[in-house]
């Protein structure tokens, strides 16, 4: 394992604090128990955005704290969810009276320990509602989930959501608007190299030099099937198959389109991918009016990508062009 750490077991504790002094800007951070807050947190009279999940998959989910986006992010160990002590502090930070939205991968770990805190939130005069996002088609049960996962469509929920809560509405309507965007993105990746994490040494799962695994999920769960190395387009199509007969997509509509990077892909091989799933969805008459190509939701150094089609319509797209300014995604300010 060769890794740019010190001890492994201090690695998520040293990685929030360096993000506190890169980006003290635009947050601060707790360390005891340990969150990360957008700096004017909390926004009086605004609905509190607050995700978290296991480390390991930056940006996701501190990336995203700052206006317009979440109000507070929940970092757990690496792949582990974080307890329900610092989502309740977490929660209590960024309350500005109107309520609090938990937008919660569907993970087992992530799904009870958010509803934990919720309650307890609660029991102190807290409005808290849940959003759980699972936009992953590649499986419906895995080692860590009861039905779908929860991957990369969690930006687009977590981005047009904000932008709701950042215009005023109230927390019902975010929370509806969150729901909305869960219910029209749909995901699926594929992995060409396993991860390592730090605190375990090996790869998470084996993969021959000529194999990948269709389907994966973002902390190396088993996927669809595993196949030799086929070239992009053929992998592509392998991803976007699923995706388009699932929601199901047709022609005429508008979508964005979200080519994530694992970890460990090249920027070159990302937009190959999108140079495909863009021609295909073209093809269909699917329009993308929307873009994001990047490392946003990953797994440690994993090599491979995942794919997300949003349908947008005249509300999703206003919020999604709506300003914000986080350190992993900014634009309108």
């Amino acid at each position: 394992m060769k890794k740019l750490i010190n001890d492994p077991k201090n690695v998520v504790e040293e990685a929030v604090a360096g993000f506190e002094a890169a980006h003290g800007d635009l947050v601060t951070v707790s360390h005891d128990p340990i969150f990360i807050a957008r700096k004017d947190a909390p926004v009086s009279g605004k609905v509190g955005l607050v995700s978290g999940g296991g480390s390991g998959h930056e940006p996701l989910h501190g990336g995203f704290v700052g206006y317009g986006m979440l109000d507070a992010a929940v970092p757990g160990a690496v792949f582990t969810s974080p307890t329900p002590d610092p989502i309740l502090a977490a929660t209590k930070a960024v309350d500005g009276g109107a309520g609090v939205l938990h937008i919660v991968k569907n993970y087992t770990g992530d799904v009870l320990n958010f509803e934990t805190a919720a309650d307890l939130a609660g029991a102190d005069g807290i409005e808290v509602r849940t959003v759980i996002v699972d936009d992953d088609v590649a499986v419906k049960d895995s080692l860590y989930t009861a039905g779908r996962r929860g991957v990369a469509g969690t930006v687009f929920v977590e981005k047009i959501a904000g932008a709701a809560a950042e215009r005023g509405d109230d927390l019902a309507a975010v929370a509806d608007v969150a729901e909305k965007v869960n219910a029209n993105v749909r995901t699926m990746g594929v992995a060409l190299t396993p991860c390592v994490v730090p605190h375990a040494g090996e790869p998470s799962f084996e993969l021959a030099d000529d194999e990948i695994e269709i389907g994966i999920g973002i902390h190396g769960e088993p996927g669809r099937e595993r196949i030799k190395l086929e070239p992009a387009d053929k992998i592509v199509d392998r991803l976007l198959g699923p995706i388009l007969e699932d929601l199901p997509f047709a022609s005429g509509d508008k979508v964005a389109l979200m080519v994530n990077g694992m970890g460990g892909t090249p920027q070159v091989e990302l937009y190959i991918v999108y140079r495909h799933a863009a021609q295909v969805l073209a093809d269909k008459g699917i329009e993308v009016t929307r873009s994001l190509v990047g490392n946003f939701v990953t797994s440690l150094e994993m090599q491979g990508t995942s794919i997300s089609v949003l349908k947008l319509d005249d509300e999703l797209t206003e919020l999604y062009d709506a300003p914000v300014q986080t350190a992993a995604l900014r634009w309108g300010r």
